[in-house]
């Protein structure tokens, strides 16, 4: 039997075949940025072309996906109209008082998804503790209804303003909305985010309503290919918390996927800390258009309760908030930036070198692909330097034109800046760099974590390139490079399971917590995770649940999350007000037991038992379709920078590898690894490279 994993980026597509041996195989090829889908099953045609998978052995197919987050991106979703309570039509239009350019008059908020002329408001009213203060007008809803219909739009957001409590108008605003308009896509609140707070539940709730069309089609268009090509597994969708669900459930709930292809990686990363013994790590995944840095402790990747999407991906830090949408939804906290390989490279106003955020993508690609592309890119100044190969990549599956990538850099960067081509490829590999240290930062730093304590896990297709340098920038000593690190988030996506996060808002001191209605809320939750379980296929008895509080000092505006051991009792809730306290310290420098404190939300978190996942082992990792390619030594001059200059390296394989010194070069089929001058490197029982940097930092 075999198992499928398939992520989709900006400039590749990865594929990771994995078979009941632990045998594993990879591909990668160009994405399809008209149609990701294509680009996914032109892999799978290459894999049963060359016998690597069998179709029919298929048991189980994981993707993750970045066509919600491209929508947000480029605005290019669904024609959405929003129904809501009367006098709340401009919730979206209000948002928040953050913004992340302060001192910047021309910065604009980004403009709602949701025009204010399709923003209609119904009569109805619950008090916040769910009683009818105003009934709901049903000929209210059908107007409002028809109107939208009428507007042209394809997706209607329902958000009422205390659903979260009880959602019986909403329930019927939906049931109307349905009967009148059944070719049209519903997003309501009370299923989308049962929570608090009207702005970030009617954002989610449009989010979910602008995705929603769109991630359907992807999704048919993809089922319908694999259909074709005989494959018949079903289908599993990454979810921005690490889990998967089916890709059914993801057409309803696809703000839950927003962040899919990012997750995968950070999840593969804590799957390999646990198997290496190393508990707490950064993993930086760096493609062809963006970085990603994640935080893993105690072998858990870090979660945050809330994303800000579409925001530009220079951003970086988390405290410069409000450029983007906010969905409230279980995510892994990521910090993700616009510098990949294919990120551009170019001279602003000012006369200084940038690099992001925008993207050669796939298509033209970097100069050096030689498929048109004219801007350098952070991959050909990499070729420049000697950092990549200056013929080939993928094993020579993908020529490289190492002299156009030196003319353009010289000419769009060199002559402008009065540097010669090396200098300025450097500049471009050192200023990506810099760019991406705010990433790492954002993950440790900015909550009160110093990087120097976490080793780096570093992958992704152009992650281990950039892996030491970046390290350095940082402060980091210790870097593992896993095998198969260029398709890893692929990889990934082989040690998830079916997973759903739930919420309820419960609002209550915790010195008198309601016990009775805590209990009562646990119930609810329980059940709506036994529907969705076994609407997933899963046992009741095969899964596992945990619960969380989120708790926050009276008065404040965000809350942090702690294990409540269940059920609900005062004890358990004492304890859990503790580790309020010293995650709170830890994470802004002080804590106040003398504050009183509130009970927000209750969460559960339901997912399958663990069953059997791919092992990573070096041996049994190749290429799909290998190259003729002997295991001999090269060297090669690689330019360092000023602090090294040019360098005869020696460039080995993997297999190769043993205890060693750099200046030191390990290519590989999806990745290539870079190891600076009098860095320690060596090859581990596992596979995977070690790099040691203690005695340059």
């Amino acid at each position: 039997m075999q198992q499928i994993g398939f992520d989709v980026g900006g400039t590749f597509t990865d594929l990771v075949v994995c078979d009941a041996d632990d045998n594993i195989r990879t591909l990668k090829v160009l994405s399809t940025p008209e149609d990701y889908s294509r680009g996914i099953l032109e892999g799978i045609g290459q894999l049963v072309d060359h016998d690597v998978l069998a179709p029919a052995s298929v048991e189980r197919m994981v993707h993750a996906f970045t066509v919600a987050t491209n929508a947000l991106l480029t605005r290019n979703g669904a024609r959405v109209g929003l129904i809501t309570t009367r006098g709340f039509r401009d919730v979206l239009e209000i948002g928040r008082l953050r913004m992340p350019q302060l001192y910047n008059m021309d910065w604009d908020k980004p403009p709602p998804l949701v025009r204010r002329a399709l923003r209609l408001e119904v009569t109805e009213r619950l008090s916040a503790t769910g009683e009818v203060v105003t009934p709901l007008d049903e000929a209210d809803v059908r107007r409002a209804v028809d109107e939208l219909v009428e507007a042209g739009v394809d997706s209607i957001a329902v958000c009422l303003l205390h659903a979260y409590v009880d959602a019986r108008h909403e329930r019927r605003v939906v049931e109307i909305a349905r009967e009148r308009a059944p070719q049209l896509a519903i997003s309501a609140s009370h299923q989308v985010l049962p929570e608090i707070r009207e702005y970030e539940r009617t954002s989610t709730t449009v989010v979910n309503a602008f995705v929603k069309p769109v991630v359907d089609a992807y999704l048919a268009r993809l089922e319908s290919g694999l259909r074709e090509a005989r494959v018949d597994a079903p289908l599993m969708i990454m979810q921005s918390a690490g889990g998967v669900m089916k890709s059914q459930t993801a057409r309803q709930l696809p703000s839950y996927c927003i962040e899919s292809g990012p997750a995968a990686g950070a999840v593969g990363a804590a799957a390999l800390g646990k198997l290496l013994g190393i508990p707490n790590i950064i993993a930086f995944d760096m493609g062809g258009t963006t970085a990603k840095a994640c935080l893993i402790e105690n072998g858990e990747p870090r979660l945050t309760a809330e994303l800000e999407v579409g925001q530009s991906l220079n951003a970086g830090q988390r405290l410069l908030s409000g450029g983007g949408y906010v969905v409230r939804a279980p995510a892994i906290d990521l910090a993700e930036i616009g510098a990949g390989g294919g990120s551009l490279a170019w001279i602003d106003a000012g006369g200084a070198l940038r690099v992001g955020p925008k993207s050669a993508s796939s298509v033209p690609g970097p100069v050096c692909y030689g498929r048109g592309g004219s801007t350098p890119t952070v991959t050909d100044a990499n070729v420049v330097i000697g950092f990549l190969h200056r013929s080939h990549l993928l094993d020579g599956a993908m020529p490289i034109d190492s002299a156009a990538a030196e003319a353009a850099i010289g000419r769009a960067l060199g002559e402008p800046l009065g540097l010669s081509a090396h200098e300025a490829a450097w500049g471009v590999h050192t200023v990506a760099d810099a760019t991406m240290v705010r990433a790492v930062q954002a993950v440790t730093s900015e909550i009160g974590r110093s990087p120097r304590e976490f080793t780096m896990i570093a992958f992704g297709g152009s992650g281990p390139v950039h892996a030491a340098t970046l390290a350095m920038a940082a402060g980091i000593a210790h870097i593992v490079v896993p095998p198969a690190s260029g398709v890893f988030s692929a990889f990934g996506l082989l040690f998830t399971r079916i997973e759903h996060r739930l919420v309820r808002t419960c609002g209550m001191d915790a010195a008198q917590p309601d016990l009775v209605r805590l209990n009562a809320l646990l119930e609810e939750l329980r059940a709506e995770a036994t529907d969705l379980m076994k609407a997933e296929g899963v046992r009741l008895e095969a899964s596992e649940t945990t619960l969380q509080l989120e708790l926050r000092y009276r008065g404040q505006s965000s809350e942090i999350a702690v294990d409540l051991a269940q059920p609900p009792s005062r004890e358990g809730i004492d304890a859990s007000v503790q580790d309020f306290h010293r995650e709170h310290e830890r994470t802004y420098g002080y804590f106040s037991p003398q504050e009183p404190v509130q009970l927000v939300n209750l969460r559960l978190r339901v997912r399958a038992r663990a069953g059997r996942t791919a092992q990573v082992r070096a041996s049994g990792v190749r290429p799909a379709i290998e190259a003729v390619r002997e295991a001999r030594s090269e060297t090669r001059r690689v330019y360092f920078g000023e602090r090294w200059g040019w360098q005869d390296t020696p460039v080995l394989r993997r297999a190769q590898l043993g205890a060693a010194t750099g200046p030191l070069v390990i290519e590989e089929y999806d990745t290539t690894t870079v190891v600076p001058p009098g860095a320690c490197v060596d090859l581990d029982d596992t596979g995977c490279i070690r790099i040691d940097l203690s005695e340059i930092l």
